[in-house]
């Protein structure tokens, strides 16, 4: 059984091509600048040299019939023609209270996934034009949607409502929803995996950090509690969002500077964070360059990023009364041992040792970055959300 797997933002498309029966990618790509005259295909078929083709592209159809264009070509394609993908399975933001679980696409779920606009304003139309070019595009091949809220659904009330009056809950369900659902679901299974324990028996704190970034407390298997709130703005310090903030801060900020609603909701997600306090970039790259060189900026951002992330860890190991393992996956967790390094230095009072060799290797699998007598297992896992997606829509088109 093939299936695509597509990632729909507004002006890209990211997809990848699944053989299930061994969970080999066939090939993966990503459509740019789409609504442009420019626009800017590149195709990676696995075993073959990556192909990059720029061509007018103004909608999401021709994004789609451009990617399967791409897999049946003669020269560069993976399959005889469209009718090998099996099923196509789509990645959706925002499931609110609709979905706590993946589900295939239908009339009711395309309605209630275009009901949770007002919630991800930016990301659940872009999947909605996803799913309606797949079905233009392959007619008849069944799809299904995986959302990035539904892992966090089994929070309880006391972790997901805010102390506001409750109205605004039953009316507009204005809640914790928390993101980054396929990765922390991933990388904490994969963690046990590992570890050769069964997660249902651990304490997990997985911190997926890269450009945005979230921390979840993984106890006995379920998401108890996750640090993005109703949007992805909250929580941690980002590349270029503000995290927790005051919220008495928007209206003093609003009225100081004559700012409009969306000029403030832009501030807070594009121009703050490791942006906003280096004044350099929003790439930890960049930031630990900078923090090498001893620019002061850079030092300020990098200080206040690790931080505000191991504040969250230390609250997750309270409320889950203790911690068996703490996970960094995504862009920063995979990749900067500065950042791990400096977070775990400044755990000890968990018991979490790393060992400092571990630590500096580049690998892409699972590893162990702890030393045998930390009583925390420190792990770095390699995430693979479009995995994910794929096992859930082999799964549920199978049943």
């Amino acid at each position: 059984m093939k299936v695509l797997v597509i990632n729909s933002g507004s002006s890209s498309l990211k997809y990848q091509l699944y053989d299930m029966t061994d969970e080999s990618v066939l090939a993966k790509g990503l459509v740019e600048r789409i609504g442009m005259d420019s626009s800017i295909l590149t195709h990676k078929p696995t075993g073959k040299e990556e192909v990059t083709e720029v061509s007018e592209i103004l909608e999401h159809n021709t994004a789609i019939r451009k990617v399967i264009e791409k897999l049946t070509d003669k020269t560069h394609g993976v399959l005889e023609s469209v009718s090998e993908i099996n099923a196509v399975g789509h990645r959706v933001v925002h499931g609110g209270e609709f979905f706590k679980e993946s589900a295939i696409v239908d009339q009711q779920a395309k309605k209630d996934i275009r009901a949770l606009i007002d919630l991800a304003p930016l990301h659940n139309p872009a999947a909605i034009m996803g799913i309606d070019a797949s079905e233009v595009n392959m007619p008849g091949v069944p799809q299904v949607v995986v959302f990035d809220t539904a892992f966090h659904q089994t929070m309880p009330e006391k972790a997901y409502l805010y102390a506001i009056p409750r109205v605004l809950y039953n009316k507009y369900k204005v809640r914790r929803y928390g993101f980054h659902g396929t990765s922390h679901y991933y990388v904490s299974h994969a963690a046990a995996d590992f570890l050769g324990k069964p997660l249902e028996d651990l304490k997990v704190i997985t911190a997926h950090i890269g450009n945005g970034g979230s921390l979840t407390a993984v106890q006995g298997g379920i998401s108890v509690d996750t640090s993005m709130g109703m949007t992805p703005l909250e929580g941690l310090m980002m590349g270029t969002r503000s995290g927790d903030l005051d919220p008495a801060i928007v209206p003093y900020v609003m009225n100081k500077e004559e700012l409009t609603v969306s000029e403030v909701n832009l501030m807070l997600n594009k121009h703050s964070g490791l942006q906003a306090i280096s004044g350099i970039s929003s790439d930890m790259r960049e930031i630990t360059d900078g923090l090498e060189k001893g620019d002061p900026h850079s030092t300020l951002a990098f200080e206040m990023y690790e931080y505000r992330l191991r504040k969250y860890i230390g609250s997750y190991a309270a409320a889950m009364n203790g911690v068996d393992v703490l996970v960094f996956t995504a862009g920063v967790g995979e990749n900067s041992a500065i950042v791990r390094k400096s977070v775990c230095e400044n755990l000890s009072y968990l018991g979490v040792e790393i060992d400092e060799e571990l630590n500096k290797v580049r690998s892409g699998d699972p590893r162990r970055i702890s030393t045998p007598n930390s009583k925390v297992e420190v792990l770095v896992v390699p995430t693979n959300e479009e995995l994910v997606i794929a096992r859930d829509t082999y799964k549920l088109i199978n049943k």
